[in-house]
């Protein structure tokens, strides 16, 4: 949490951290400021000390409303550090900077810079940066492993509200989806359109992002919704020429986040309409034993990469290759069984490969759990997913409920 920035600052040896771009869609700008429009700012924090934010001053408004102590960045006359650097704006960003840091008595030790911005110029006024301050070592970390990663794998009441608020948006958005599918008229097992052509993927896919945007949420990284041999690739986000057919699987990932780049919510379900054949129900049933499993043995403070390999040994026990055997398969279970969630889609605590003993499920971790099986050449896959918090008491709560159902019975049909 965000209360915990100067020990985890310590435990990673940094004396100071900077975050610099725009204030949203920038999830580490947006963590420490709270998101806001402002095109482009800077955050500062030496270690056991307040953190300042430095604006344009177009911005101040925005700024002011962070609650955080600010400094507009006009104030370092930019066309004077200009005339010190012979007009070379690389040079003058570096000197801003070296003026800013020793504002607040950094000028050695180790500090992390963090933020989204064009990485060429970055890398220049950074370099320029770090040759005008020997003393001061500037450092990256990781992404999903470093210092900021830390603080956001869990989550204070506040930032759980913001995500259960759009799990909620999430789930009202599925269930419009459902209730759209399910009134269409069907013609030779196809879904119609109101001027009798076949609806599309793309048809559904489009009101999606229009349902979202009316609730005040944004789909930056598109959704899943994908049918048949598409759903048997778990990132295959659908072909959007696809009509949308009785009896196949669809599987159906969900992952907005608030307007402006805040928090997210993540959600899967799979669907078949009108019915399930007999292979797409057997698949679907195991893939449902195996999530309902996995969720009645969540305990607290457990590392989050066991539940992998017990989704593994569950699959496998109902005669599904999973990766424990082979990393590069592709028919069966083919990935993690959940990751963090926050901020960023995935973040920490993870379970896949790239899981530590550090990733374990503390109190205020928000994660997906998410078992899937995925078998394209039989044209089908299935995933069940739902976004789970540690709560502080060690109880383990889906954040907003919706039915696991697999069959979506048509009206037009009954």
């Amino acid at each position: 949490m965000k209360t915990d920035l100067d020990s985890l600052m310590q435990k990673h040896d940094l004396d100071a951290i900077l975050v610099t771009g725009r204030a949203q869609h920038n999830p580490t700008m947006v963590y420490m400021t709270g998101g806001g429009h402002m095109t482009s700012a800077d955050v500062i924090k030496a270690r056991g000390r307040e953190a300042v934010l430095y604006y344009r001053s177009m911005e101040r408004d925005a700024a002011a409303e962070t609650g955080l102590k600010t400094k507009n960045l006009a104030e370092y006359r930019l066309r004077e550090l200009l005339d010190e650097t012979d007009g070379d704006h690389i040079r003058a960003t570096a000197l801003r900077y070296e003026k800013m840091l020793g504002e607040q008595g950094i000028t050695s030790g180790r500090m992390a810079i963090y933020g989204e911005k064009e990485i060429g110029s970055a890398f220049a006024v950074f370099s320029a940066l770090q040759a005008r301050l020997p003393d001061l070592e500037i450092v990256g970390e990781l992404a999903g492993k470093s210092m900021l990663d830390d603080a956001m794998a869990t989550k204070d009441d506040a930032e759980i509200e913001r995500i259960r608020a759009m799990g909620e948006i999430t789930t009202a958005v599925v269930a419009e989806v459902a209730d759209f599918l399910t009134t269409r008229p069907v013609e030779d097992e196809v879904l119609l359109r109101s001027d009798g052509q076949p609806l599309t993927i793309g048809d559904v896919k489009r009101r999606i992002n229009l349902w979202l945007a009316e609730r005040g949420a944004e789909n930056p990284h598109d959704t899943i919704f994908a049918i048949g041999r598409d759903a048997g690739v778990p990132h295959n986000t659908g072909n959007p020429d696809d009509p949308l057919r009785l009896g196949e699987t669809i599987v159906f990932d969900i992952f907005p986040c608030e307007a402006g780049g805040g928090y997210f919510y993540d959600f899967t379900r799979t669907w078949c309409l009108g019915y399930a054949p007999e292979e797409a129900q057997a698949l679907y049933e195991d893939v449902y034993a195996v999530y309902q499993q996995i969720m009645s043995e969540l305990k607290i403070c457990e590392p989050f990469r066991r539940y992998q390999q017990r989704t593994c040994q569950l699959f496998e026990e109902q005669g599904h290759a999973t990766i424990n055997g082979d990393p590069t398969l592709e028919d069966g279970y083919v990935h993690s069984v959940g990751h963090g969630l926050g901020l960023h889609v995935h973040e920490r605590p993870w379970s896949g490969s790239n899981a530590t003993e550090d990733d374990v499920l503390k109190p205020g971790s928000v994660m997906t759990i998410e078992p899937g099986l995925y078998y394209p050449s039989r044209g089908m896959g299935c995933r069940l997913e739902n976004t789970v918090w540690v709560r502080p008491d060690g109880e383990f709560e889906i954040l907003v409920d919706y039915p696991l159902d697999l069959v979506l019975p048509m009206e037009k049909l009954r």
